[in-house]
């Protein structure tokens, strides 16, 4: 027999508890309340929410589908582990991005695209004054794919868009080495490369882009060689 979904329950919608858990589950990774490698099983998932496991299921098909969740061979499923043996190259190609998708913007950008960056560089701001990390992690990731949007070069947007998904927890390690205590040259970066792609000034925008990549990488580094490793339980 096959398994069936719940009904909806009085006001939710149907999908609603697939959304529930998504976003629950999302935010638990990124932020490394999971830690990677933490085994997912769906029947606790399903008892911890209360639902059925197909919503479960739908749940966990999205997260595999961004690279957080994976299922190994035995057909058990489990957090995506951090490739920190990668971290070099992945840097590298992290900066490059930041560089060319600013330098592109700055070249390519069209009515309209420096108010869509401008919205998201104000959630940003918010988020940073909030100390909400999470939210911090989001609005980063749409700053700067707007930017590579207003580029337009759509392999630059491809690539750029599976790196800063690859980077999130990297990204939430890096604002938790600032113990919740940001600064604002986080807000001032993004003013700074705003501006530049406005004037369109490609080449201030290039500097400006690896600047604020580098500061990143840096900041990583650093707690590596702080700690010799990083431990989040893996």
């Amino acid at each position: 027999m096959s398994e069936t979904a719940d009904p909806p329950l009085p006001g939710r919608k149907r999908g609603s508890g697939a959304r529930m858990v998504y976003d629950l589950l999302r935010d638990e990774i990124l932020d490394l309340k999971l830690a990677p490698g933490s085994p997912i099983d769906e029947v606790q998932l399903a008892e911890r929410f209360q639902m059925s496991r197909t919503p479960i299921r739908e749940a966990l098909v999205r997260l595999a589908g961004e690279g957080l969740i994976e299922t190994l061979p035995n057909r058990s499923t489990m957090v995506s582990n951090i490739d920190f043996l990668n971290l070099g190259p992945f840097f590298d190609a992290l900066v490059l991005m930041y560089r060319v998708t600013t330098r592109l913007a700055a070249q390519n950008h069209r009515p309209g695209d420096i108010a869509a960056i401008r919205l998201h560089h104000e959630e940003y701001a918010a988020a940073v004054a909030a100390r909400d990390a999470l939210a911090m992690i989001a609005t980063n990731a749409a700053f700067h794919a707007a930017i590579a949007e207003a580029g337009r070069n759509p392999y630059f947007t491809g690539l750029f868009q599976r790196l800063l998904d690859e980077g999130r927890r990297i990204l939430r390690l890096y604002y938790r080495s600032y113990d919740e205590q940001f600064p604002q040259s986080f807000v001032d970066d993004h003013e700074a490369i705003i501006a530049a792609i406005e004037a369109r000034d490609v080449d201030a925008a290039d500097c400006l882009g690896r600047a604020h990549a580098e500061q990143i990488v840096a900041q990583v580094q650093k707690l590596f060689s702080r700690s010799g490793g990083l431990d989040i339980g893996l």
